[in-house]
């Protein structure tokens, strides 16, 4: 069985349009190098557990980045 860090942050979705603001944060974090899932407004976070502190610091850095700027 394999063991796996896990998060997920939900986002609030956009009136009318559920997942809107998931995809396009999927987009954005894309375009600054780092990979996400998304379902929906959900961004689900999966680091090897061969991480280190600084890749973690470096994940939540580009990712605080990419939601101040979607809206």
């Amino acid at each position: 069985m394999s063991r796996r860090a896990r998060a997920g942050i939900e986002l609030a979705p956009r009136a009318g349009k559920p997942g809107g603001r998931g995809f396009d944060t999927f987009l954005k974090a894309y375009e600054s190098d780092l990979l996400v899932r998304v379902t929906g407004d959900i961004i689900a976070l999966s680091p090897p557990l061969i991480c280190e502190k600084k890749h973690i610091d470096d994940i939540f850095g580009i990712l605080g980045d990419v939601l101040k700027k979607v809206d």
